[in-house]
């Protein structure tokens, strides 16, 4: 049977977030280490498929990287193999890479990836483009190619898994995996969360880049997952399905697709062996769309309750004409800062960014008017213009309201998992979702949501503060530690991710956990 969207079809999703808390305690008591004989290859590949290389000689966005932020209503751009490319740089591709003695080299993203183990795969289901032949692909950042997986034009296929007719008019769309051992090898059963953090701040350079090359793009996050899965080869419980980014429009339907048979093709070992994690194979599997029935019913619903601001808000202070670096130069820059120089920011930059990083976010199911899942709360280290304390941030009137007055950066250092990048950054970014509701409204699904849309605005928020010549990490907390904090507004919801913004300091800094 498929799931359903009432309470009880949350349990799941609650007993894993349970399960997956992080304490003092438990990060002491935890007996895992890492086996680096065993860490996976960061790179998924196909002995026996011809590669076929992507030129590097594609558009780079000019546009500065707080309007592409900002511009929803992209029109006008066109489909090719060259803007395809420049889209899948300037989401997934390798951006620097670095050799260390003895040999090792690590390989940074365009996205930000927690551990940079970059456990998010990307494949693509195309018409035919110019310069590409419909069908089935995945790309590989590793040699910058794809690798074709099934000959035809697929779309009312995907348009059928995803109950949206609007797939199969789009010239492609990437389907985004998990291959779950990547990310599990360091963070075990909490690996779940991270994927949807790092699908998150893929999503976020996707739909800046596709904006600044003109190109309408939403997210899908309701599908069969089965049929996705089946469609693109993988087994839905080593790697599954977490979204479909859908780019580009055409008043041309796709033609009936050829039979969906199922392919499975050899791939190199990641590791000499894997560890599997059963709380996640449970929630993948709990959290699936069985039938169309599934996927229309999961979208349909009434929006969630909305939350009335105080009057005596602190309204921001965006820069009123603000000079950001071209989202091009954003993203090659971007990375996650180690040290914050423990300076002020100003409260005009804090304004833009948050401004920036919280517009509607082009999707099926969430970040729309009555459907925004994350609330920001804020401990303000040193904000010029704004005091130091414990904040709530309401985008709907765009104001703080000060829960506690005072200096926090020793709280919020323990807070991030006793980590200074907490206590030295200007300002700490804790995302909140009310679990309780979002899973009465979404069932299990509704996990996969609250994270992902935490880690799209935690996404925005890396890119337009790294614009702005600021710095920005993605952390991870004390779960309950960090409710009773900003309890008693924050009694009942649940904390689901940290970003913490700043000038970052010279120097290597400090390493970054998450654990």
């Amino acid at each position: 049977m498929g799931m359903k969207p009432d309470h009880s079809s949350g349990s799941v999703a609650k007993h894993y977030h349970d399960e997956t808390r992080h304490s003092h305690w438990s990060v002491r008591q935890s007996g895992h280490y890492l086996d680096w004989d065993n860490k996976p290859f960061p790179f998924k590949i196909y002995p026996a498929l011809t590669a076929i290389p992507l030129r590097r000689e594609f558009p780079h966005p000019s546009l500065p990287a707080l309007d592409a932020l900002t511009m929803r209503e992209a029109r006008g751009g066109r489909v090719t193999i060259e803007t395809l490319a420049s889209l899948l740089f300037f989401s997934a591709g390798v951006t620097k890479k670095k050799s260390f003695p003895g040999g090792q080299e690590y390989y940074f993203r365009a996205a930000a990836s927690t551990g940079a183990l970059y456990e998010v795969e990307v494949y693509l289901v195309t018409s035919e483009i110019p310069g590409l032949e419909a069908g089935v692909y995945h790309f590989c950042p590793g040699d910058f190619s794809l690798r074709r997986l099934r000959e035809g034009d697929y779309r009312q296929a995907l348009a059928r898994a995803a109950s949206d007719e609007s797939v199969a008019h789009a010239p492609v769309t990437l389907i985004l995996t998990a291959i779950f051992w990547r990310n599990v090898w360091k963070y075990q059963a909490r690996a779940y969360r991270h994927c949807y953090w790092d699908s998150g701040t893929m999503l976020a350079n996707s739909l800046a880049a596709a904006a600044a090359l003109q190109l309408p793009a939403r997210v899908v996050t309701g599908f069969i997952d089965a049929d996705v899965e089946r469609l693109i080869g993988v087994d839905g419980e080593r790697e599954g399905a977490l979204e479909l980014f859908v780019v580009g429009s055409s008043g041309v339907p796709a033609p009936p697709s050829p039979p969906v048979d199922p392919i499975q093709y050899a791939i190199i070992p990641l590791s000499h062996h894997e560890v599997e994690e059963p709380l996640i194979r449970e929630m993948h599997a709990a959290s699936a769309l069985a039938t169309q029935a599934d996927v229309h019913a999961w979208r349909q619903g009434s929006p969630l309750s909305s939350l009335k601001p105080p009057a005596d808000l602190s309204p921001i202070k965006p820069l009123p004409d603000p000079k950001s670096l071209p989202l091009t130069d954003t993203i090659i820059r971007r990375g996650s800062t180690r040290r914050f120089a423990q300076v002020e920011i100003s409260l005009s930059q804090l304004s833009t960014i948050l401004r920036a990083s919280t517009q509607e976010i082009p999707a099926d199911a969430f970040g729309g008017p009555g459907q925004r899942l994350s609330q920001l709360y804020l401990i303000v280290n040193a904000v010029g213009g704004l005091h130091p304390g414990a904040y709530y941030y309401w985008p709907e009137t765009e104001g703080f309201e000060l829960l506690k007055d005072g200096e926090f950066r020793s709280q919020a250092g323990y807070l991030c998992l006793e980590q200074e990048l907490g206590a030295d950054a200007s300002a700490v970014i804790f995302f909140f979702s009310n679990l309780r509701e979002i899973l009465s409204r979404y069932g299990n699904r509704g996990y996969r949501l609250a994270n992902l849309e935490a880690g799209i605005i935690g996404g925005n928020c890396y890119l337009a503060a790294y614009s702005l010549g600021l710095g920005a990490s993605g952390l991870t907390f004390y779960d309950n530690d960090t409710i009773g904090f900003f309890s008693p507004h924050a009694e009942g919801k649940d904390a689901i991710f940290v970003t913490v913004l700043g000038r970052a300091a010279k120097g290597l800094g400090r390493p970054v956990r998450l654990v």
